[in-house]
Formats: structure tokens, sequence, C-alpha cells
């Protein structure tokens, strides 16, 4: 008897994802989703796919990063080091 071959031979992270899945990323129910996803677009939440109708995952987590950085700089706390304002002491 020969050994079967899997039909899948390797997994496949798919990179653009229906609603439901961008849903899940940004922890919303699908119906959440779609009730925001104005509000986000506005924000410059990707936007999906012209053809697909998907959403780009690695997009999405760039926007998070993005929108965190930026509130991070608007409070000052950035990653970039301060000059110090006194010199060293001995």
């Amino acid at each position: 008897m020969q050994p079967r071959s899997a039909s899948i031979r390797f997994r496949v992270d798919p990179r653009d994802v229906p609603a439901d899945k961008a849903a899940r990323r940004l922890h919303l129910t699908p119906g959440d989703f779609q009730a925001k996803l104005p509000a986000l677009l506005a924000r410059g939440f990707p936007q999906p796919d012209a053809t697909t109708g998907m959403f780009d995952l690695f997009a999405i987590d760039e926007w998070m990063t993005a929108r965190h950085n930026a509130a991070a700089s608007a409070a000052g706390l950035t990653a970039e080091p301060k000059p110090q304002r006194f010199g060293r002491l001995r």
C-alpha cells in the first residue's frame, strides 16, 4: 500500500481577509465592525480591496501601530532619547 500524501503540503496564512476577520483583529463583532467602519475609514483605516472586498491584515496592523505611535508622540512619550538638560554628574 502506497503512503497517501497530504492534500495540503504547507500552511498558507492569508494576508487579505474578509470583514469578519478584520473585525476580529480589532476585537469587534462583525456587526460592530460594520457600524464603526465609516468612522474607522475617516480616521485612515485601510480600505478594502476594490475587487475582492478583502482587508489587508498587514495594513491594519500598520494602521494600529501608527495610531498608537501618534498618540504616544502627542503625549510626549516618544521612543527617541531626549537630550539631557544638565551635564553629567561626577
